[in-house]
């Protein structure tokens, strides 16, 4: 029965990647066959995505089997013949998809099976938002789509799968910041390296073709002085909504820079005079009056720009210095007014991490922190400080497992996988759709 299963829920997937081919989708039938490809790997994850897809499949060919029996009907042609076969690949689609949900469809798919929803959830979450930015955006907004069109929706189920990957990876490693630090660069990478080659003269690589500063700042001086474009603070207050001041650990495009500097230091995070943070307050400050002001007095976009570029530079020096100098993220926690904005509007979102009782203070979790927000007194508080990113780092770190997520009505092992699943899912949507 099980060998059964299978080979109903392969030939679903085949017969499917032929009706695409038919109409030409070629993305589309890619993307059945590695589907394919992930029936035969056996993970757990990978029978809550084929299971639905299949049933998907079915639907879809209930529609095509409805559209040309009409068509036959109208015409007076004989349709009985091909409402016979239809009902046998719909019926082929339907076994295939509702096996993944059976005994022995679980059975079969056991491999790395503890994080199997969190990693789907991933899968489907990514490649939902990802279709609805392919769908609304008036042009190609995904690489696959503008270098070979029609293959956009094999990218999303690329992006969503390495989603579900790294979901599972983040929730299995038992310290997630080397992780997360390694995942970080790499978007950051893709992102400045479409930049570089945008500026280079393939402007195939931009979102548009207008180059923007890639300074976080901007995302709130930018529309200040323009007086519109708000793109870019809808996506990032969604995004608080969606995962607090998880931005500044997982998904900022300049982080990952600091992030590095930061690592490059050497031992525990060093310590910082409290009279610091009012920098952030400085900059954010200096950030919008700034913008105002030279929208108010008409300055010219040339010289608003090299303003700017003087902010962001100023900024990589701070990560090239006292980051690298105090193993301490000065930039995110103390320079960058994004990070400030972040801490305190991401307290729209209920997400927390919280420290429970029988916290010893031995420190571990303080050594990773490159935050400052699990300080002596934050950990006898029982909560991390104002700068914290929900970056999980601490999680792993605290040998007693009294640091955790927290979400209102779950667990914090749900909290946990929720949260990664979320997070990661993001940062595969944005390593899709992120360019300048």
């Amino acid at each position: 029965m099980t060998a059964a299963g299978v080979l109903l829920q392969i030939l679903g997937l085949l017969v499917f990647a032929a009706h695409s081919l038919r109409l030409g989708e070629l993305g589309l039938t890619a993307s059945c066959l590695a589907l394919v490809g992930l029936v035969c790997s056996r993970q757990g994850f990978a029978r809550l995505i084929v299971g639905p897809a299949l049933l998907a499949m079915g639907l879809a060919f209930v529609v095509v089997a409805r559209d040309m029996a009409l068509f036959r009907l109208a015409a007076g042609m004989p349709y009985l013949r091909l409402l016979a076969i239809m009902a046998g690949v719909v019926a082929v689609c339907a076994a295939g998809g509702l096996f993944a949900f059976s005994a022995r469809g679980q059975a079969f798919y056991r491999r790395g099976s503890a994080a199997a929803l969190a990693q789907a959830a991933a899968f489907w979450l990514a490649a939902g938002l990802l279709a609805l930015a392919r769908a609304k955006v008036s042009f190609p907004i995904l690489l696959a789509d503008r270098f070979f069109p029609g293959w956009g929706l094999f990218e999303i189920t690329a992006l969503a799968g390495y989603a579900a990957w790294l979901t599972g990876r983040m929730l299995n490693a038992p310290h997630t910041g080397p992780l997360r630090s390694r995942y970080w660069a790499a978007f950051s990478l893709v992102f400045f390296g479409q930049l570089a080659l945008g500026l280079a003269g393939e402007t195939i690589f931009l979102m548009t073709g207008a180059l923007h500063l890639p300074v976080p700042a901007l995302i709130v001086a930018g529309p200040l002085y323009r007086g519109g474009g708000y793109f870019m603070p809808i996506l990032y207050l969604s995004t608080l909504l969606l995962v607090g001041p998880g931005w500044c650990s997982h998904l900022c495009y300049l982080g990952a820079a600091d992030d590095a500097c930061a690592r490059l230091g050497r031992g525990t995070p060093k310590r910082l005079p409290g009279k610091l943070g009012w920098w952030r307050l400085a900059t954010l400050a200096l950030a919008v009056g700034g913008a105002l002001g030279m929208r108010w007095a008409g300055v010219s976009t040339l010289a608003a720009v090299w303003a700017a570029a003087i902010f962001g530079g100023i900024g990589l020096v701070v990560m090239a210095t006292l980051s690298r100098a105090t193993g301490v993220m000065v930039h995110c926690t103390l320079y960058c007014p994004i990070g400030l904005l972040g801490n305190v509007l991401g307290r729209i979102s209920p997400w927390r991490i919280r420290i429970g009782e029988g916290c010893d203070g031995c420190g571990r979790c303080t050594r990773v922190c490159r935050y400052l927000a699990l300080s002596p007194a934050d950990l006898e508080r029982g909560r991390p400080g104002a700068t914290c990113t929900l970056c999980g780092d601490c999680v792993g770190a605290c040998p007693g497992a009294r640091i955790a997520f927290r979400f209102p009505g779950l667990s914090s092992t749900a909290a946990r996988q929720a949260f990664f699943a979320l997070v990661v899912a993001l940062h595969a949507v944005f390593l899709g759709v992120a360019r300048i």
